[in-house]
């Protein structure tokens, strides 16, 4: 345009002298109408967000032709994108075999389970059993169950019985934290991580979740917390004292335990009485 006023040459000749096309130096850029890319996204979202991929399926859904590319760029500027989930990198876990433990407080397992009340509001539950006798050691009752509290229902547990040797647990955010990692350190627990997405490495407490599920959870309606409380403490009651269990050859866990006590005891006892006899008292026991 200088090269045009100041000098007096035509169009043509300037656009040469400058290197530009004549319907280039003729364009002119045409306002972009956005209002309906706007007002269909903000329709799609009224309710709940959305990304852009669904964004654009539910608008061609409604018969628009719009380019996937105009409503990127409109979604973009309305600043609607969504946070991307990062999905936390969990150290190798190595398979380990469940094997049976000759006594109780060897190892522990604990899980989590979660239902709601007649109002809605969710609740969860700490599942802790003794792998030993399938004793169950803990079914507490709360909507939240942050670290503290779970090491807090653990060292209730350590006040009435030792501690276990091991704790088979999960990848959940409330056991790979730090200070759960600490408080098994200082007790001398192992934290034994299953793999994650193989719920059967830790198949002993979720049996029991089946169970739990079945005859309390799925059996009752939940008017408070208190109530769940209440109806949870009742249920362990007697699972652990009048239940039979099927892989206790049809013992409950306290009769279980009872009985490979008295049995320990009376091997334990006969041994003591084989070492005192000696050879002599064999023989004449054997003669006479």
């Amino acid at each position: 345009m200088e090269a045009i006023s100041l000098y007096n040459l035509p169009k043509s000749r300037a656009c040469a002298l400058v290197g530009m096309s004549g319907s280039q130096f003729r364009y002119k850029a045409k306002p972009k109408d956005d209002s309906l890319v706007i007002h269909e996204i903000q329709s799609c979202i009224e309710k709940r967000p959305h990304g852009c991929p669904m964004i654009t399926k539910m608008i061609r859904k409604k018969g628009h032709k719009i380019n996937h590319k105009r409503i990127e760029r409109v979604y973009k500027e309305l600043m609607l994108t969504l946070p991307k989930k990062v999905r936390k990198r969990l150290p190798e876990r190595a398979r380990k075999l469940i094997l049976q433990p000759l006594y109780e407080n060897l190892c522990w397992s604990m899980d989590f389970m979660s239902d709601s009340l007649m109002d809605g509001r969710k609740i969860r539950s700490l599942n802790i059993i003794d792998d030993y006798n399938r004793e169950c050691l803990s079914l507490e009752v709360e909507t939240s169950f942050p670290t503290k509290r779970v090491i807090r229902t653990l060292e209730r547990i350590g006040e009435y019985r030792d501690l276990p040797k091991e704790i088979r647990i999960d990848n959940g955010p409330e056991y790979i934290s730090h200070k759960l990692k600490k408080w098994a350190f200082d007790n001398n627990i192992i934290l034994t991580y299953i793999q994650p997405g193989k719920p059967t490495q830790n198949s002993l407490i979720e049996r029991f979740n089946g169970t739990c599920r079945r005859e309390l959870l799925n059996a009752n309606l939940f008017h408070s917390v208190d109530h769940a409380r209440e109806l949870a403490s009742e249920w362990m009651h007697e699972y652990n004292l009048e239940r039979p269990h099927s892989a206790l050859a049809d013992r409950t866990p306290i009769e279980f335990k009872l009985w490979r006590s008295s049995l320990t005891n009376k091997i334990i006892n006969d041994t003591k009485l084989a070492n005192k006899m000696k050879p002599a008292d064999v023989g004449v026991e054997l003669c006479f």
